[in-house]
């Protein structure tokens, strides 16, 4: 008689988790939890009115992420402005990619091509921020820079290449949000624009130093600003 309770609430407990670290991940991209504030799992339990073990389960998925810190006998938070990380991944970033867009330059084919422009247009015609969206960008803006920054290196032909990209991109969503509003004055658009003229004219060595300038600003953000944050 026991067992097919316990079989019917492990599900549900489940489903709570999974909407309990939505919840949780989409708040802390919005910039509803500010750089190195502390994420209280009695709080964020009472707010989603939810069981203490739903919101642990969660935060370890967004530590998993990323998007948060465990902290020894201090619970959990997000990351710092000037946490380490953000500098390893940038590191790891401009070591990698520069490398992989070369050999995407000079293997990609007329359909990379094509997919590289498609990519860069809804790019530029997306909007950086959306009502209600918080201060950070927008779920649709970020879908569409991961996108065409993935196309850039997809003409290298080597998946593991790619899910190397796909692992770091991931990692570093989240210094990226810090690094704009850091720096609200840096023109994306044209940095973008510039690295698909480069790409699609062939140029690979122009392309790599492009990339490689692009990702060492967004590095660069996160260590210049105000003592203040």
């Amino acid at each position: 008689m026991t067992q097919p309770a316990h079989t019917s609430t492990a599900p549900g407990k489940r489903m709570l988790s999974e909407q309990v670290y939505a919840h949780l991940r989409d708040a802390i991209m919005r910039g509803d939890h500010p750089p190195g504030s502390p994420l209280k799992p009695h709080d964020l339990a009472q707010e989603q009115g939810v069981s203490l073990a739903v919101v642990r389960e969660a935060l370890v998925r967004v530590v998993g992420d990323g998007l948060a810190d465990r902290l020894p006998n201090r619970g959990f938070a997000v990351p710092a402005l000037d946490d380490r990380r953000w500098q390893e991944i940038a590191e790891a970033r401009r070591t990698i990619e520069p490398v992989v867009l070369r050999m995407s330059v000079e293997r990609g084919d007329l359909d990379w091509e094509a997919r590289v422009r498609a990519a860069h247009h809804r790019l530029a015609r997306t909007e950086p921020y959306g009502p209600g969206e918080g201060a950070y960008y927008s779920e649709a803006w970020s879908e569409a820079h991961r996108v065409f920054h993935r196309t850039l290196l997809e003409g290298c032909g080597n998946p593991v290449l790619l899910e190397t990209f796909d692992r770091m991109w991931t990692a570093s969503e989240l210094a990226r949000r810090f690094a704009a509003q850091q720096t609200p004055g840096r023109d994306g658009i044209e940095e973008h624009r510039r690295l698909e003229e480069a790409a699609l004219a062939r140029d690979a060595d122009a392309a790599a130093g492009i990339l490689t300038r692009h990702l060492t600003q967004t590095a660069a953000a996160l260590t210049t600003h105000p003592a203040s944050t």
